[in-house]
């Protein structure tokens, strides 16, 4: 898909300074949109996934960052789609993660930026603009929030863990999960659903919540963050679709997984 030749010029903190800056660039035109009533509201797969003027223009803002920095790397974005690029590099972004919270006002909404190549993601930003909090990570670095490091959870014993987790767009689906919810409840300490698959990979790798998983996710939805779990200590594994359900992500701690993940895939 790719070719090697823009790989050699760049570095893991070029390309992190690159993401820094197009999420701001998002964050910008959310934060001037935020709490404000928005046109042009439309439904994409359904009557529950919703797109805005504010996901247009903040993607179309990343975009713009990318086109004078990167010009040469694809992009895969929620909004725009994806375009190829000459080199091996590709971007992968959700420029407002958590939509539906953004159009009702509910402050848990983020930018998600990362960048890959063929081996996986390299860097990812997951940018939280109502807090003013940075989430990054490189394949090589730490895992950092607003620039000091993060260290994710390292309990034991899931019946003391919060989880979180959400809820995919298809009402079929959503019955399934409610039904694997119900296998996982009583054997936690509690479930949290936020709202913003981005938003709950990098609280987890900072330890607010213990464990997360989710299904009918999208690359652009866990690319930035599920980097920024797995160098914050966590194990990340996909959850492969079977039996009408989605493809996912279930990310935890190394001493919760085998149980956590028993429960969601036979739940």
């Amino acid at each position: 898909m790719y070719d090697d030749t823009s790989m050699s010029a760049v570095s893991e903190p070029e390309l992190l300074a690159v993401a820094h800056e197009a999420a701001r660039a998002a964050a910008s035109e959310l934060l001037t949109r935020f709490g404000h009533y928005q046109q042009d509201i439309r439904a994409k797969s359904g009557p529950t996934d919703l797109v805005s003027e504010a996901d247009v223009a903040a993607e179309s803002a990343i975009r713009d960052v990318l086109r004078e920095h990167r010009p040469a790397d694809g992009i895969l974005g929620e909004e725009g789609g994806a375009t190829s690029g000459n080199g091996e590099l590709r971007w992968v972004i959700d420029p407002l993660d958590g939509t539906t919270n953004f159009l009702f006002g509910v402050p848990q909404f983020a930018v998600s930026v990362a960048c890959e190549d063929r081996d996986g993601v390299l860097v990812g930003v997951v940018l939280d603009p109502v807090r003013e909090e940075s989430f990054a990570a490189t394949r090589s670095g730490a895992s950092t929030l607003n620039g000091a490091g993060i260290v994710a959870s390292r309990r034991e014993n899931l019946g003391s863990a919060l989880v979180a987790t959400g809820f995919a767009y298809d009402a079929h689906v959503r019955a399934r999960q409610a039904a694997t919810l119900a296998h996982v409840l009583p054997r936690v300490r509690d479930i949290r659903r936020a709202g913003a698959a981005a938003l709950d990979l990098a609280w987890t790798a900072c330890g607010r919540y213990d464990a997360m998983f989710e299904r009918g996710v999208k690359p652009w939805d866990i690319a930035a963050g599920g980097l920024i779990a797995e160098r914050a200590g966590l194990t990340v594994r996909a959850l492969t679709a079977h039996d009408d359900m989605p493809e996912g992500i279930l990310v935890a701690p190394t001493a919760l997984l085998d149980e956590l993940l028993g429960l969601v895939v036979d739940g």
